[in-house]
């Protein structure tokens, strides 16, 4: 009955990629666990299980861990990005380009000249 419920978050981590996942349910509570790739991915899988237990899910145990905590993500450029526009999708503040470009200087010339196809390093900030 849980896991029904919580479905969304089962299918957002088969999306991610979430590797060593497991899921078991007792006594109506989803014990979920698994490793993301990025913070980003994980904070994605708890944005979902929040969005639909609530701010503090009593049926759901979630441990996700991070294996490149490195990075909060890495981004691959599509056509019509903006540095701007990424910063705002990651951070939700457009002005945070600045700390996207200066960790990818080894790649980046100009904050105002992307490429589709380049990967971006989204720093933790």
């Amino acid at each position: 009955m849980v896991k029904a419920k919580y479905q969304d978050v089962l299918d957002l981590g088969q999306q991610l990629n979430i590797q060593n996942g497991d899921i078991k349910e007792e006594n109506g509570v989803l014990t979920v666990t698994g490793t993301a790739t990025t913070q980003y991915e994980k904070n994605q899988i708890w944005d979902k299980i929040k969005e639909i237990g609530g701010e503090s899910p009593s049926d759901i145990v979630a441990d996700i861990n991070v294996a490149d905590n490195s990075v909060y993500h890495r981004h691959v450029v599509k056509s019509g990005e903006s540095l701007s526009k990424i910063a705002k999708h990651y951070y939700k503040d457009p002005m945070k380009y600045k700390q996207i470009f200066e960790a990818n200087t080894h790649i980046l010339k100009n904050p105002d000249v992307i490429h589709p196809d380049q990967e971006l390093i989204i720093p933790n900030i």
